[in-house]
C-alpha cells in the first residue's frame, strides 16, 4: 500500500495545480490578474508498525508579480501602476490591495472598483470626485487634480513580504504582514495594466499535468489490479 499512498498525495497535488492553471488561463483576459503557481513541497508521513513515507504536499501558493501589459484607454477613471505597487481599496472586509484600476464614480461622488470598493488617498481617505468636475489630471506620481485643484495622490502600496498576499477573488489582495506606501510611485492615466498570465505557457503546463495524472491513475489502476490478484492467490 505504500506506493499507492504516495501516488495518491501527488495526485492530489496534481488536481490542485490543474485547478490553479485551469483558472490562470480562465482570467488571461481579466484586467490586472496576477498568475499563481503552485509550490510542491514534501513531508514525511510516519506508518504505524513500518518506515516512514516520504509524501507530496501541493498547498503553498506563489504570485507573480510581473508587470502585465499595459494598455491605453478612452477612461478618464482608468489607471494603471507601472512598477511595484498596489492600489488599496475599502471593502466591507477591511482594506485589500490591487493592480485592476479600472474605476469609476459612485453615485455618492466616491471613486470605486468594479465591485463597489472605494478607492483610497495614501493617507487612508476614500477618494472623492466632485460630480460637477469639468477635468482631471492625474500627475505621474498619482496626484489628482480636479479642474486645476489638488485633491491628494493616489495610494500605492507594496507588502513587504510578498509570500503573504493571500488572494481573495480575481484581482484582490489581503496582506498578513507589512503594507508600506510606495516612496516613488509611478501611476498612469487612461491606461489599464492587464493581466500577466503567460496563456501559452499555462496551456502547456496544462496539458503536462493532465498526462502526470493519467499516468498516476493509470498506476494505482495497476496496482489494484495487482493487489486482487495477490488477494486471489491467497484465499486459493
Amino acid at each position: 500500500m505504500d506506493t499507492a499512498y504516495v501516488t495518491l498525495s501527488r495526485q492530489s497535488g496534481l488536481m490542485n495545480e490543474m485547478r490553479l492553471v485551469a483558472n490562470n488561463i480562465a482570467n488571461a483576459n481579466t484586467t490586472g490578474y496576477r498568475q499563481q503557481g503552485l509550490v510542491f513541497s514534501e513531508f514525511i508521513q510516519d506508518m504505524p508498525n513500518n518506515s516512514s513515507l516520504s509524501m507530496v504536499r501541493a498547498e503553498a501558493r506563489n504570485t507573480s508579480l510581473r508587470q502585465g501589459v499595459l494598455t491605453e484607454t478612452d477612461g478618464q477613471f482608468d489607471f494603471a501602476i507601472e512598477g511595484d505597487g498596489f492600489f488599496m481599496v475599502e471593502t466591507p472586509d477591511g482594506d485589500r490591495l490591487t493592480r485592476a484600476g479600472s474605476f469609476s464614480p459612485n453615485a455618492q461622488g466616491d471613486l470605486v472598483t468594479m465591485d463597489g470598493a472605494r478607492v483610497l488617498y495614501a493617507n487612508g481617505a476614500p477618494v472623492f470626485i466632485p460630480p460637477d468636475a469639468a477635468s482631471i489630471d492625474v500627475g505621474s506620481d498619482g496626484t489628482l487634480s480636479v479642474d486645476g485643484q489638488l485633491l491628494g495622490q493616489l495610494g500605492v502600496f507594496n507588502v513587504t513580504n510578498t509570500q503573504a498576499l493571500v488572494r481573495e477573488g480575481s484581482t484582490l489582495f489581503r496582506a498578513d504582514g507589512a503594507i508600506d506606501p510606495v516612496d516613488e510611485p509611478v501611476v498612469l492615466h487612461r491606461f489599464l495594466e492587464g493581466s500577466n498570465v503567460n496563456a501559452i505557457q499555462q496551456v502547456t503546463r496544462l496539458v503536462e499535468i493532465q498526462r502526470a495524472y493519467e499516468l498516476g491513475q493509470s498506476f494505482l489502476e495497476s496496482e489494484d489490479e495487482r493487489m486482487r490478484g495477490a488477494l486471489k492467490a491467497l484465499m486459493r
